[in-house]
């Protein structure tokens, strides 16, 4: 499947770089020849392709609950949302580690743990919208012209 996305990408680039009416910068080419070289080893190596998204997903996990933690640690921050974004973060770093640790866990294993992080993390936007919305209206009755 990724080396499939990664050959779509590259019909995109290429129909964008001769469907513009600006020239492409040399960057945009590269990422074109990446693209093929993607799909060329995706196709090539399917399993090592499997473990290096499997790592890069564990990294992006780990990482994104380290961010999420230090989100949660600044000032300013209601309790509630506080409180929802180091639960958050615990999981997202839970996750990580538990792929990093076990990368040969299967993609069965991966999907359902993404699943149940992207479940997470999504009751958290929804808390941190509403949150967001109850600060918008107070922020109209205290500021009208502002808002």
């Amino acid at each position: 499947m990724f080396a499939v996305y990664a050959f779509m990408d590259t019909g995109l680039e290429i129909a964008q770089a001769f469907g513009s009416r600006i020239a492409r910068s040399v960057l945009g080419h590269l990422l074109v020849l990446i693209d093929i070289a993607a799909g060329i080893v995706g196709l090539a190596w399917p399993g090592l392709t499997a473990l290096v998204l499997i790592i890069v997903v564990a990294a992006w996990s780990f990482l994104g609950g380290f961010f999420e933690l230090f989100a949660a640690s600044q000032t300013g921050e209601t309790p509630g949302p506080r409180a929802m974004l180091i639960l958050a973060a615990l999981v997202s770093i839970a996750i990580g580690v538990v792929i990093a640790a076990r990368p040969g866990i299967g993609s069965i294993t991966l999907a359902l743990l993404f699943g149940l992080y992207s479940l997470i993390f999504g009751v958290w936007e929804i808390v941190a919208g509403v949150e967001l919305r109850h600060s918008r209206r107070y922020l109209r009755l205290i500021m009208p012209d502002f808002v």
